[in-house]
């Protein structure tokens, strides 16, 4: 981290919070150079490597897997993750990642860990976890694994496809941000204004974008949404088990995963009138005001747990003039993305003032067109709620292989797989 020319390049920088199950994404903390790709290029990744996290905080974190497809490349790992690169001789990578992905590959993995202050493992302890060997199975775990790459990929590109209706309708489909250095404000166009005295905070690019979106039918956050702050318990009221804690980490615009904290059952019960009022509702957007700033997602049904403080809920108060399917792809949009880089920038960790949020402007473009967008939203989310389908279809098969045989695992892929 103390070499500068190492960071800054186009080289993804895989980490712990990167990686989850059968899963590589979120908001990369930083991107590689060659030069610093080049000094650790024995992990530089490869098209059906798999990767496996072998240090964090509790088990929860140990063992989370994934393989490795050709959209993530370039990229690299850190010390945290594992790299396993399979032999296709010997078995399929496929196979390889659903095994590790089971409760039984899984629990391994944790078999084979060490508690100190952190559970961890070495490349030599992940060498010793045994995998069991189907040979028919593992054809059929194969054409799962295609079918499930294959609806990942359509999900993004229809998603995909709502975004550049929006950005169609906003004139931004060709939008190229200014790379001008240098902008002069008087006092009254700058400080006297906004309060700010860092100079990125004035880069023209930022003024282009609120200028495109002022050019239309707009309006501000604060008019369009209600705004609902969670609370910060700290780490002392964290536990094993209990509530779900849901963190910036444990969200991105493309879902939920399960949070690596829970609230202890003494603070529930403490705090149990104040919680029952913070647990997030169906129709609320999650938005992050920490971390990865700006990143939305709109909720289809209620949540068992509650958000962190670094997490606002977002309700929109008339759908008959905003659908909050069309919203939460505009505050994931560069639109909005890039009011977040303004505002947020200049501190080391990234925070976004409500205030500030409040005061971010957004495009209301005809309800025709959001509607447009808010099916293709669901489309998008159905293809990968079918893909996270058959991603259980191909880890019970496994399992039942393990437990019962392989006829058995068989039968469990002819009678399932067909429903996604």
């Amino acid at each position: 981290m103390g070499v500068e020319r190492f960071y800054g390049g186009k080289i993804k920088f895989i980490k712990t919070d990167n990686l989850r199950e059968n899963s590589i994404g979120g908001e990369y903390s930083h991107y590689l150079s060659k030069e610093g790709n080049s000094t650790i290029k024995r992990t530089s990744l490869q098209k059906d490597d798999v990767l496996t996290t072998i240090i964090g905080a509790t088990e929860k974190i140990i063992g989370r897997t994934s393989i490795i497809q050709e959209d993530i490349l370039p990229a690299n790992i850190n010390q945290n993750i594992a790299l396993i690169r399979i032999n296709h001789d010997i078995i399929s990578p496929s196979y390889v990642n659903i095994y590790l992905n089971t409760k039984y590959g899984r629990n391994l993995l944790y078999f084979h860990s060490r508690q100190t202050e952190q559970v961890n493992l070495n490349c030599r302890e992940v060498e010793r976890v045994l995998v069991p060997v189907f040979e028919g199975l593992e054809e059929h775990v194969k054409i799962l694994v295609e079918k499930i790459e294959d609806l990942k990929k359509q999900s993004k590109t229809t998603y995909t496809a709502a975004e550049n209706i929006l950005l169609s309708e906003i004139g931004l489909t060709d939008f190229t941000p200014s790379n001008e250095p240098v902008n002069i404000k008087t006092f009254s166009t700058s400080f006297a204004t906004s309060g700010r005295l860092d100079a990125e905070y004035y880069q023209r690019k930022y003024e282009q974008v609120i200028e495109k979106i002022t050019a239309q039918p707009h309006d501000t956050l604060a008019n369009v949404v209600t705004i609902q702050k969670s609370i910060e318990p700290g780490s002392a009221h964290y536990a094993e088990e209990g509530l779900p804690f849901y963190r910036v980490a444990d969200y991105s615009k493309f879902g939920i995963t399960t949070p690596q904290k829970y609230l202890s059952s003494d603070f529930v019960k403490e705090n149990a009138a104040q919680l029952a009022k913070l647990q997030p509702k169906k129709g609320s957007i999650l938005f992050a005001k920490d971390g990865s700033v700006g990143e939305a997602y709109h909720l289809t049904e209620d949540i068992n747990g509650i958000t962190s403080g670094a997490i606002l809920h977002l309700r929109v108060k008339d759908e008959r003039r905003v659908l909050p399917e069309y919203l939460t792809l505009a505050l994931n949009s560069k639109l909005v993305q890039m009011q977040a880089e303004r505002d947020a920038g200049g501190s080391i960790i990234l925070h976004w003032r409500v205030s500030e949020i409040e005061n971010v402007v957004v495009p209301i473009i005809p309800l025709p067109q959001q509607s447009e967008i808010a099916a293709l939203i669901t489309q998008s989310f159905a293809l990968k709620k079918q893909s996270e389908h058959l991603l259980d279809v191909a880890k019970r098969a496994v399992e039942i292989a393990i437990e019962q045989d392989e006829a058995a695992a068989m039968a469990w892929i002819a009678a399932h797989a067909l429903s996604a």
